[in-house]
């Protein structure tokens, strides 16, 4: 099938835009009742499902036959040539709280790689993407990843562990390292802005492990984009189905994949 992936992308831009409207609009009314528990630390709103509805819909309309892989499970139709990867508000224990970082991710897989990928940072009102073989975009601007050539003096992401804690003395040892070792560490609760912020420099590097493809597909398709690098903790290309992701700034991705390597096992 051929495609002008451009165009696509701007037209999922345009409809994750409408949805972030949505979701916005929704957080201040948003009440207990609206809230269930889908696991341990792990929570959705009525106001997840619904931005997810509305962008299975629209997606299904501007690619018909594609399949999707989604986290609220509105829709179940994998398998496809096609298939849309979405993440309908990353970051709900942010939006429940009233804390300003939650975003939307959709990615689009074709035969088990991306090729475009759109993350809306919903309250900074920032729409990150690229298609395939293009440059990353925030806003209608290209962006890079930044300059950083070590870790000391870098900026690192991550996101502390709120399940699998089997792995946590590991996570924790890389954490104490980067304590000593860079400038400092945030954790933002979005994996999603997490990645498109590395994307566009505001932090040199990511680490984290328990996600879903859903929280990276997208963010690790536009940090590439970008001019960054992505891996699993091995140093394999397992990053979007294996649960665990190291990135950065090419120099940056190289000394922290390092760091998480020579923790596995100890």
């Amino acid at each position: 099938m051929l495609m002008d992936l451009k165009a696509l992308n701007l037209e999922v831009n345009e409809l994750c835009l409408r949805a972030g409207k949505y979701i916005a609009g929704e957080q201040q009314g948003l009440s207990a009742g609206d809230i269930d528990i889908k696991g341990l630390h792990d929570y959705v709103t009525r106001v997840d499902k619904r931005s997810e509805e509305m962008l299975v819909e629209g997606l299904g309309k501007l690619l018909p036959g594609s399949g999707f892989l989604v986290e609220e499970q509105t829709v179940k139709d994998e398998g496809k040539a096609y298939t849309w990867v979405v993440d309908p508000l990353d970051g709900t224990t942010n939006f429940i709280h009233g804390l300003p970082a939650f975003s939307i991710s959709v990615a689009l897989v074709h035969n088990g790689r991306v090729i475009l990928g759109t993350i809306l940072d919903i309250p900074a009102g920032e729409c990150y993407y690229a298609w395939d073989s293009s440059p990353a975009f925030m806003n209608g601007s290209e962006i890079r990843v930044s300059g950083s050539t070590s870790l000391t003096g870098s900026l690192i992401a991550t996101g502390f562990p709120f399940r699998y804690f089997d792995r946590q003395q590991e996570y924790l040892e890389v954490m104490a390292y980067l304590m000593r070792n860079t400038s400092g560490i945030r954790r933002f609760g979005s994996a999603a802005i997490d990645l498109a912020w590395v994307a566009r420099g505001r932090f040199d590097g990511f680490w984290e492990y328990g996600l879903k493809p859903w929280d990276v597909a997208a963010g690790s398709f536009i940090l590439q984009r970008a001019g960054g690098k992505c891996a699993d903790f091995t140093g394999g290309n397992d990053y979007i189905y294996g649960g665990e992701i190291v990135c950065g700034n090419p120099e940056v991705f190289a000394a922290l994949l390092k760091v998480v390597n020579d923790s596995r096992g100890r």
